[in-house]
């Protein structure tokens, strides 16, 4: 028999990589929600049962939960560097309640597993790739990650919870930096590296970076992401686990966008705009235990996933 399969968020970033991926797997039957995407239909994501919900609101997720097995919980408000700086109050409310809700829904309607993503911004700068175990809460989370971060560390601790009450699995990925198709390709709301994408293929003679460019970040292609998602579900036993998913090394934004460039394959200079609002920090995490535990690790190289990227954002966006 099939296994239901909820998408949350099924018309943004990872979202649609997720359906890509699950709706051409036999072994399941594919939902997803959307909320304001109109351009999303059954008709050009076929083998997926689209539910319009408005997941900050109980009735629209208890409709959504109804009778699945899976939820992967990818809605989310996110954005970019600008927004983290100037407005950072906007990944927290919207983002607690429908966490709050999903969960809840999960619990009591007995939903066999649900997969929550994380983020690694709890995590201190620091030169040595961080384990799980490396948290400590009684340091206080950087500055500008403090409301965002914060929060997802609520919600981590409501999947442990839920898990101690019920029949549901749940696993939460601490992941880094994702990148890749369908990623949001915006100067204003794009992350690091799907904003610098759009500034290379746009580039005539050279772009601006944000920064100084000597911020590091773990990088990891969507597809690697994906099939984490696809060896946690087939492989978790225990009721909780935490996981970091990434590459498991940092790479600078200098030397980022300088391999953009040279995938790209056009002469561009490269100016830094010191002006500009970016988070000076560096971080890896470690991913032994998620290697050790669901027998994964990622694939796909920075070079290979810049070629795809720019490949897709070629054909698809410009």
């Amino acid at each position: 028999m099939k296994q239901k399969i909820l998408i949350c968020g099924g018309n943004g970033f990872i979202g649609r990589n997720l359906i890509n991926h699950f709706s051409q797997n036999k072994n399941y039957e594919v939902r997803a929600t959307w909320h304001k995407n109109t351009s999303v239909t059954e008709e050009n994501i076929p083998n997926v049962k689209w539910i319009r919900a408005d997941l900050t609101l109980k009735d629209d997720v208890q409709k959504a939960v109804k009778d699945v097995d899976i939820i992967l919980q990818y809605a989310a408000v996110t954005t970019g560097v600008k927004d983290v700086i100037n407005k950072p109050y906007i990944h927290v409310t919207d983002n607690a309640i429908m966490n709050s809700l999903l969960l809840r829904e999960a619990f009591e309607q007995k939903v066999k597993h649900f997969i929550f993503p994380s983020c690694t911004v709890m995590y201190q700068s620091g030169d040595i790739p961080v384990k799980e175990s490396d948290f400590d809460e009684s340091e206080e989370l950087y500055s500008k990650y403090y409301g965002g971060g914060n929060t997802k560390v609520y919600i981590e601790k409501m999947c442990k919870f839920y898990s101690t009450l019920g029949e549901t699995k749940f696993t939460v990925l601490r992941q880094s930096n994702i990148y890749g198709p369908y990623d949001k390709f915006s100067l204003e709301v794009g992350h690091v590296f799907a904003a610098t994408i759009v500034k290379v293929a746009q580039a005539n003679g050279s772009i601006d970076v944000w920064g100084t460019g000597k911020e590091e970040r773990d990088l990891l292609y969507v597809s690697d992401l994906v099939n984490s998602v696809q060896s946690v579900i087939e492989n978790q036993t225990s009721k909780f686990e935490l996981v970091n998913v990434g590459c498991g090394k940092s790479i600078s934004v200098s030397d980022l966008v300088k391999k953009i460039v040279d995938v790209s394959g056009k002469k561009i200079s490269i100016n830094y705009d010191k002006d500009k609002p970016s988070v000076d920090t560096k971080l890896a995490v470690n991913i032994d235990k998620i290697k050790r535990m669901f027998n994964w690790s990622p694939d796909i190289t920075l070079e290979t996933g810049i070629k795809n990227t720019l490949k897709w954002y070629r054909e698809n966006k410009v």
